[in-house]
């Protein structure tokens, strides 16, 4: 049996709105081996982005643990959950979040520069995943000179290049047509494979989570049974 890599227990989210409180988890369980490819299903407003957000350490939750590799995310100083969130996880969103003034190469580098490793290492690195990703011949091109699909395989190729254990991906495919979300899915399934990492992706579209192994159904902050 693989080993849990990451696993939560009792999860609560709650969001304040004016006067009014908005309950987004309401006492979420999943534990997720290393090497899993797991996908978190649901309608929008489910709660699976708020998971994913707190799993990767971007948000806290109000009530519950996330333990990581056996240690708790919550007794983690903020120095360190910043270490966390920029050596162990790498983030796909939706929408790239690609600095707009950079080009493709240097988007890419950036959590490598982050994290104070060799310039030149992190050139080398940052210039083989953008050839994996087919973008061989774009790494000079700024993300207003690319098409969406083209955009998300930088931003895949971006949350490698400090060889993550865990891959987030947040309705990776959301912004895509349908042949190039197919395209994108097969490139982190096949990335997946080749790095050994473990991929967690939210996604509304169930011909996107049928490409997982396991998919977890959330239903109004729970999961469905």
């Amino acid at each position: 049996m693989n080993e849990i890599l990451l696993s939560a227990r009792g999860l609560k989210k709650t969001y304040a709105i004016g006067k009014r409180t908005l309950e987004v988890l309401r006492g979420v369980d999943v534990e997720i081996p290393r090497g899993d490819f797991l996908a978190l299903r649901g309608a929008s407003g489910a709660g699976k982005s708020t998971l994913l957000h707190l799993i990767g350490g971007l948000d806290t939750p109000n009530a519950g643990e996330i333990f990581f590799a056996g240690e708790n995310l919550s007794r983690f100083s903020e120095g360190r959950l910043t270490d966390f969130r920029n050596r162990r996880v790498g983030f796909v969103f939706q929408s790239y979040h690609l600095l707009p003034e950079l080009t493709a190469l240097e988007n890419v580098c950036l959590p490598g520069r982050v994290a104070r490793l060799s310039a030149g290492a992190v050139v080398r690195r940052a210039n083989e995943l953008l050839a994996r990703v087919g973008l061989a011949e774009r790494v000079d091109h700024k993300p207003s000179e690319l098409s969406g699909g083209e955009q998300q395989r930088v931003a895949i190729a971006r949350a490698l290049i400090n060889e993550p254990v865990l891959l987030l991906a947040d309705e990776p495919t959301g912004n895509l047509d349908s042949h190039t979300g197919g395209e994108i899915m097969e490139l982190l399934k096949s990335l997946r494979t080749e790095k050994q990492t473990t991929l967690v992706i939210a996604t509304h579209d169930s011909k996107v989570a049928a490409l997982a192994p396991r998919v977890i159904e959330l239903v109004d902050g729970l999961v469905q049974n």
